[in-house]
């Protein structure tokens, strides 16, 4: 592989078409709605673009005007989109959604996504070589519950073979999506380097309750993040291996080597909506792995882009630039604490910047 074929991050998933809804209220009594771009992993690849990273969306979309604007959207971010695959037969996904929090019970969403020709992923028909040009291959768990071959994908990804890339894993959890026993996701997670899962949804999929409880169900991954919504995450984190001394046994786990663990708390935001959310905090934290930086700093931009998505209506948010989010996540703790971000915030950022660039 020649070294400019290497990108930062490779996203294999499903991204559908969104509608967006013009007002609040049902979907039975919404009149119109707003096209735009859905889905986990093309969400990561985007938002990582538009913070300057190389980064290639996997996937596949039907050779319909869906999967048009889907290509040309996510492309407009600088994402590559150059291995998605376009099928005759199946369609693209589109969904549905009201304008209403998606943790109440007014909240509908509606998906058309059955058949698609994102389902129909493979470990036959999508290249490995596709999947390997990145210094980082990010997966969800919503791949696993789009059909049994890709379930089949996701297995054969996330097992542990020499000269992979780093494996990112977003657990995901969709409940109304899954078919097999959740545990399924579990040991998919255990094959990954590096894991995001809420709090929440760990304790709905696995019976886990907290985050030390999370930790010792998934020893494997090298770092494990548990997102504790609006408390903010946890990091564990487990360094490099010591040699065993001359004639002593290596070590048989992974708890053999101690976790550093890192919490911090999210700053606090003004929510517009929520959805997105994860896609941009596994985004920010993803950044700051690339950059080298410590446990903290990955926290903290993650909270930061996360809220750049939550202060906006759609699922994707205009990441703040990184020398301004660089500069916030150095912020001391009280200062840090203080926080408030509401609706424009990046926008009054990248204006920021620009008179300090001028």
């Amino acid at each position: 592989m020649d070294a400019g074929d290497v990108v930062d991050v490779v996203c294999l998933g499903e991204s559908m078409v969104t509608f967006l809804p013009s007002q609040p209220g049902r979907l039975a009594d919404v009149p119109s709605f707003v096209r735009t771009i859905g889905g986990a992993e093309s969400n990561v690849a985007c938002a990582l673009a538009a913070a300057g990273h190389r980064a290639k969306w996997v996937s596949r979309v039907g050779s319909d005007g869906f999967g048009d604007h889907l290509i040309a959207a996510v492309a407009a971010y600088g994402v590559d989109t150059s291995a998605v695959h376009r099928d005759s037969v199946r369609p693209t996904g589109i969904y549905f959604r009201t304008a209403t929090d998606r943790a109440t019970d007014t909240h509908e969403v509606l998906y058309y996504r059955a058949g698609s020709a994102a389902s129909a992923m493979s470990p036959e028909n999508v290249p490995y070589e596709d999947l390997a040009r990145g210094r980082i291959l990010h997966l969800s768990g919503i791949t696993a519950a789009l059909s049994p071959d890709c379930l089949g994908l996701m297995r054969a990804l996330t097992a542990r073979r020499p000269g992979r890339p780093l494996v990112s894993f977003d657990v995901n959890h969709r409940p109304g999506l899954w078919r097999e026993d959740p545990a399924v996701l579990l040991d998919l997670a255990r094959g990954a380097d590096l894991v995001f899962v809420g709090e929440d949804e760990a304790e709905e999929a696995w019976g886990l309750r907290g985050a030390e409880v999370i930790r010792a169900a998934l020893p494997e991954p090298e770092v494990l993040v548990v997102k504790q919504g609006a408390r903010g995450a946890t990091a564990y984190a487990r360094r490099a291996r010591p040699e065993p001394a001359p004639g002593d046994l290596p070590p048989d786990t992974f708890t053999s080597v101690p976790d550093t663990v890192t919490s911090v708390p999210a700053p606090t935001v003004d929510v517009v909506a929520p959805v997105g959310a994860g896609d941009a905090f596994a985004a920010g934290f993803l950044s700051a792995t690339l950059r080298g930086l410590g446990d903290t700093a990955r926290l903290r931009l993650g909270h930061l882009t996360a809220a750049a998505t939550l202060t906006v209506p759609g699922d994707l948010g205009t990441p703040p630039p990184t020398p301004y989010a660089d500069r916030l996540a150095a912020l001391d703790d009280d200062a840090w604490g203080r926080l408030h971000l509401g609706p424009g915030w990046t926008a009054a950022a990248q204006a920021t910047e620009e008179v300090r660039t001028s």
